[in-house]
């Protein structure tokens, strides 16, 4: 299993799908685990879910730095 991989997955789908973002706040790991449609072992979800937490925060950085620029 490629963690990087995983992570980016999961971002993909997560970032566009409000809903699925609200999911995520509320519990990541089974959010993460069923938009990824498998079960992350107990040792890897973690790492998988703190690199999609990671990601959308550098994400949501990088849109408002993105405005003040404007």
């Amino acid at each position: 299993m490629d963690i990087k991989e995983q992570i980016t997955g999961a971002v993909e789908k997560i970032t566009k799908d409000k809903e699925l973002q609200a999911q995520f706040k509320k519990d990541p790991v089974k959010t993460v685990e069923n938009v990824l449609g498998v079960d992350i072992p107990d040792g890897v979800v973690d790492k998988v879910v703190d690199g999609v937490k990671a990601k959308l925060g550098a994400d949501k950085l990088s849109g408002l730095l993105g405005k003040f620029g404007k």
